[in-house]
C-alpha cells in the first residue's frame, strides 16, 4: 500500500502506487523479476503466543498487463517452523486511463493455493491459512501525490492437504474488500532516482461470511521506504476494529523485503 510517483524507467514510476495489506490495479514494470519475502508477526489470542507466518514470492512482470507471484507458505503452526503450502498469484490490468500527475486503472486477479496446516478458524485466508482459490477486481486512482484503492473479491475454501477437511459447521465463502489510501512524504522535491522514498498508508479490510452472516473489519496503517528505486521495506500493523467471527491471531505486525531486478 505505498506510493511512490516518479520516472519511467525505475521502480518507482513503474509501479507508481503499491500498497502493504493489498496489490494496486498497477504492475510491477514489465519484463523484470521480484524477490519479495513477507514476515506476519501475530499475537495469538487463545494459545498466548507468536504466531508467526513467512511468505517468500517470486515475481515475474511479463508484460505491462500481466503479472505472476509464485508464493510459498511457511509458519510455526507445529511445533516447530514448517513449510505448509504454495500458492500462486496472477493480476491483468484492463484499464488504463493516464494524464499528466494521475492515473486511474483497474484489474482482474486470481490466486490458487493449496496448504496442509489445520483449519483453526472461521475466517477464510487463500493467502497462507486455506486451500482454495480467489478471484476479484481492483480499481487505483493515483493524484499526484496521493493514491486510493478499492478492491473486491471472493473467496472459496477447499479441504486442506494432509487429511485436514474444511469443517461442515463453518462457512466457505467469503466476500472480500480492501479501501486503501496512501501518500508520498519523502521527498517533498524530486531530484534523483537514488533518493530515498517514504509513504505512509492506511487500509480498512473487511470480510463477509454470507452462509454464516458473520463479519470482520480490521485497519492497518503502514510505513513503506523505497531505496534507489529497486529496493522496498515495508512496516506495518493491523489491527482488528470489529469481528463475530472466531480469528486465532486478527492483530499484529507485517515487515516485508522486496527487491526488483529489471529486464530480466
Amino acid at each position: 500500500m505505498m506510493i511512490c510517483l516518479l520516472g519511467c524507467t525505475s521502480y518507482t514510476a513503474s509501479a507508481q502506487e503499491l500498497f502493504v495489506y493489498s496489490e494496486p490495479a498497477s504492475n510491477m514494470p514489465a519484463k523484470s523479476v521480484g524477490v519479495r519475502l513477507s514476515n506476519w508477526v501475530m499475537n495469538e489470542t487463545v494459545a498466548q503466543r507468536i504466531n508467526y507466518h513467512l511468505i517468500p514470492e517470486l515475481m515475474w512482470g511479463v508484460n505491462k498487463q500481466l503479472m505472476v507471484h509464485l508464493e510459498g507458505f511457511v509458519s510455526n503452526r507445529g511445533t516447530s517452523l514448517a513449510a505448509e503450502g504454495v500458492g500462486l498469484y496472477a493480476k491483468y490490468r484492463f484499464y488504463s486511463r493516464d494524464d499528466v500527475y494521475r492515473h486511474f486503472r483497474m484489474a482482474a486477479f486470481m490466486r490458487a493455493s493449496t496448504n496442509n496446516a489445520d483449519i483453526h478458524q472461521e475466517t477464510i485466508q487463500t493467502n497462507g491459512h486455506n486451500t482454495g482459490y480467489q478471484l476479484g477486481l481492483v480499481g487505483t486512482q493515483l493524484l499526484h501525490k496521493t493514491a486510493l484503492s478499492a478492491t473486491v473479491f471472493y473467496e472459496q475454501a477447499l479441504d486442506n492437504m494432509g487429511g485436514n477437511e474444511f469443517p461442515s459447521t463453518l462457512s466457505p465463502i467469503a466476500a472480500n474488500y480492501t479501501l486503501s489510501a496512501g501518500r508520498l512524504l519523502l521527498p517533498k522535491a524530486y531530484t534523483s532516482y537514488n533518493q530515498t522514498n517514504m509513504n505512509f498508508m492506511i487500509e480498512l479490510i473487511g470480510q463477509a461470511l454470507p452462509e454464516s452472516s458473520k463479519n470482520s473489519l480490521d485497519i492497518a496503517p503502514s510505513l513503506q521506504f523505497i531505496f534507489f528505486s529497486q529496493a522496498r521495506l515495508d512496516v506495518g500493523y493491523r489491527y482488528q476494529l470489529f469481528s463475530n467471527m472466531q480469528r486465532t491471531a486478527p492483530n499484529g505486525f507485517v515487515v516485508r523485503l522486496e527487491y526488483l531486478f529489471f529486464n530480466s
